[in-house]
């Protein structure tokens, strides 16, 4: 490959966790890093843009340092990892919460393939990062189990919309990854959703990043649902 090729990764919530997992794969792969979110992300060489997607107007003061951060790139790989996961069933949900889970979840990613998207060229990639709520729901989750299968949606959208484009997208639904939210629900939580999968363990984020980089690599997967949950018991 010609050294003077350049890939760009782009990514939201690269600061930790999944993201941070993806952010490091791809940096090995030898693509540079945008990544926007409100915490800066602990990679030297990538580039940092600050932003709350909750906050409304945000895309007007992020364009400009987006675009220049694009220039130059020959293949883009847009990933949209930044959620906002909250409790709550359907006769008590918290309608501010909804609407801040839908703008963070749905909304941002719809706003920000507008931004990049003339950006990319034939072999980039969209890799939208679901959940197992994207196809299924459990209790207690409305906000969240709708905001994720929206995901799905525009998933799907995304790959009829682009057809022709070479530009391909997938939706990775991750089960239950060793990260600090779910770590905080502490040790006999962890130990009770480990037991709910056939490999008896929570998933490590570098397993995520790898699947996400196996999908923004592979365009045979365009539109389609990658369930990585390590498999679940069926009841």
């Amino acid at each position: 490959m010609n050294s003077a090729f350049r890939q760009g990764l782009v990514i939201t919530g690269g600061g930790r966790g999944i993201g941070l997992a993806t952010a490091r794969r791809f940096v090995e792969a030898g693509f540079e890093i945008v990544n926007l979110s409100r915490s800066p992300i602990p990679i030297d060489t990538a580039r940092q843009i600050t932003v709350d997607f909750a906050a409304h107007g945000w895309e007007s003061a992020v364009s400009e340092q987006l675009s220049e951060a694009l220039d130059g790139f020959e293949r883009v790989c847009l990933v949209h990892n930044s959620a906002l996961q909250l409790p709550g069933d359907v006769a008590n949900i918290d309608i501010v919460g909804l609407r801040n889970s839908l703008e963070i979840n749905v909304v941002a990613p719809a706003i920000l393939n507008r931004l990049v998207l003339p950006s990319m060229t034939a072999g980039s990639s969209i890799i939208y990062v679901g959940s197992t709520l994207s196809h299924r729901a459990t209790r207690g989750m409305a906000a969240y189990a709708t905001s994720k299968h929206a995901v799905v949606g525009l998933m799907k959208s995304t790959a009829q919309d682009l057809a022709g484009s070479g530009i391909h997208t997938v939706c990775v639904c991750p089960g239950f990854t060793n990260t600090e939210m779910l770590r905080s629900y502490g040790g006999e939580a962890l130990d009770h959703l480990a037991s709910l999968v056939t490999q008896n363990r929570l998933i490590e984020p570098e397993e995520i990043a790898e699947t996400i980089f196996h999908a923004a690599q592979s365009p045979v997967l365009n539109g389609a649902m990658l369930l990585a949950d390590l498999g679940f018991i069926e009841p």
